[in-house]
């Protein structure tokens, strides 16, 4: 695990010279929020594509729709108004009601049509996702409370990388269960909130790496060790700033040639 974050901590360097000191924010922004949610949505079975996503980003549901449900829509607005509303409260510190209200923001439009549920508010029904039962709904909605508190500890003393501080979040958070519907995307928002809380780029989980996330995530409560989470956080967000450090020291220029 050292190795791995010296490796993180060795290539952020870089990747503040090469991409964050340069890039537009505003567009950078925008580009992470577009990527972040067309993956985090198509890991829950969404087909929009990330040029899709982006479109709807710009056109909102003037968009024409090919192919796509307006329930798929909604997904990924209410994914970007959850996104808007939780980055914008990075000062505040990590509470039951910022974790309510997110969710009743990125849930708004599909919960209550899908279940009969309303969005922000705990379920009351033993979950199940995939080969996963998850437990007494009571005894881990009970259990929310003290993993937000021993988060927002560890964020202040600020002693534990932020990468762990996510990965660990997120691996609690996604086997407490605690909402009817949409606690992968809640917790892969949370995460990215500790990130951007602690100043570090949001790790963005791609679609086709889903079967590798949902094993660490396994690995991880099996044998009671967030290493394999871990991990994969790791791995994933250096794959990520060794890729657009590429894209930005391309010379696009040396690729014309014109006779």
């Amino acid at each position: 695990m050292h190795t791995l974050q010296d490796k993180y901590n060795t290539l952020l360097k870089q990747y503040k010279i090469e991409v964050l000191n340069k890039v537009d924010a505003s567009n950078f922004k925008q580009y992470n929020e577009v990527l972040f949610s067309a993956h985090s949505c198509a890991i829950e079975g969404n087909s929009f594509t990330i040029d899709e996503t982006r479109e709807l980003k710009e056109k909102g549901l003037d968009l024409k729709l090919h192919n796509k449900s307006l329930f798929e829509a909604y997904e990924i607005i209410d994914h970007f108004n959850a996104y808007a509303y939780l980055m914008a409260r990075i000062d505040e510190p990590l509470t039951e009601s910022l974790l309510k209200e997110t969710h009743a923001l990125l849930m708004k439009n599909t919960l209550t049509y899908r279940t009969g549920e309303n969005s922000g508010e705990y379920t009351d029904k033993m979950m199940s996702a995939g080969e996963t039962i998850f437990g007494d709904p009571k005894k881990n909605i009970e259990s929310v409370p003290k993993l937000l508190k021993q988060t927002q500890q560890v964020i202040d003393e600020n002693e534990i990388h932020p990468i762990i501080i996510s990965a660990s979040f997120h691996q609690f958070f996604i086997y407490l269960h605690p909402f009817r519907d949409g606690n992968g995307r809640l917790g892969r928002l949370f995460s990215n909130w500790i990130l951007t809380k602690l100043k570090h780029p949001q790790v963005i989980i791609e679609s086709q790496n889903k079967q590798t996330y949902i094993n660490s995530l396994k690995s991880s409560h099996k044998h009671r060790n967030n290493s394999p989470i871990q991990t994969f956080f790791f791995e994933t967000a250096i794959t990520k700033m060794q890729n657009e450090i590429k894209q930005s020291t391309t010379d696009n220029a040396s690729n014309f040639n014109i006779k």
